[in-house]
């Protein structure tokens, strides 16, 4: 049976999921948002050291939080993404594994195993821009996965392929081929922007795509901020050379 949830919002989403008396529902820590009172909150490994050091290789902490009711009541529990963006809801079966980059899982059933992938191309690994490392959603219940910007769905059918910036990749099928490719060009490598590599997705499949990769944006404001800093450092000198020179011209010897 399906949890019972609603995704709120348009660019600063949180999903609200309804418990039962047997759901649990597994959620990144310091994603939950509230929860009503039948709503008890535990933090362990989710499986054993080995699975919290598993984790921690994808980029999420050793700890996950389960949360689930208390004396058969249901209740409420909602979790928000963590930068602006939106939330996918994924279902998961047996038959169709999902891989997702670093850091994107928000919440799932406690029926969804969360697990690590490797990828199977070494120029993946390198140049993927996520490294050799993805997270595996498997097993069968819903999840919930966020990512930056605007969600594009793409469904790719047996040998169709899709050439994506490496950091726009948010997830895809397990049956997808993943691989990096060199964009070809001495000008495009160096002039175009891009980067020199892009992920190639190959069919069949299903891929989610975002329009804003956090590291992107990560990228953007600390070159605001750098280029802020010099500015202010450059108005501060020169703030104190005029004051310097106002004092001499008028020959008080004020500084």
């Amino acid at each position: 049976m399906a949890l019972k949830s609603k995704i709120h919002g348009d660019d600063m989403q949180l999903v609200e999921i309804t418990l039962g008396a047997s759901d649990k529902v597994r959620a990144e820590p310091g994603s939950m948002l509230y929860m009503q009172s039948p709503i008890k909150l535990s933090t362990n490994t989710g499986g054993g050291l080995w699975k919290g050091f598993k984790r921690m290789l994808t980029g999420d902490r050793f700890f996950i939080s389960t949360f689930e009711t208390t004396n058969n009541e249901s209740g409420m529990v909602a979790f928000a993404a963590p930068y602006p963006g939106k939330i996918i809801e994924l279902k998961i079966k047996s038959s169709k594994n999902m891989l997702c980059q670093r850091d994107s899982f928000l919440c799932a059933e406690k029926s969804v195993d969360i697990d690590i992938a490797f990828t199977k191309r070494l120029g993946a690994g390198f140049f993927g821009g996520e490294g050799f490392i993805l997270q595996k959603l498997s097993g069968s219940g819903d999840a919930f996965i966020h990512a930056g910007g605007t969600v594009i769905e793409k469904t790719l059918k047996q040998g169709e392929s899709l050439r994506v910036d490496t950091g726009s990749i948010v997830a895809f099928e397990e049956g997808v081929d993943y691989d990096i490719k060199f964009i070809g060009g001495f000008k495009n490598a160096l002039f175009g922007g891009e980067g020199i590599f892009l992920a190639t997705l190959t069919g069949p499949g299903k891929v989610y795509l975002q329009s804003l990769p956090f590291a992107r944006l990560a990228r953007r404001i600390a070159m605001a901020t750098h280029t802020h800093k010099n500015k202010g450092e450059s108005r501060g000198v020169a703030g104190l050379g005029n004051s310097v020179l106002g004092g001499l011209l008028s020959g008080d010897g004020k500084i």
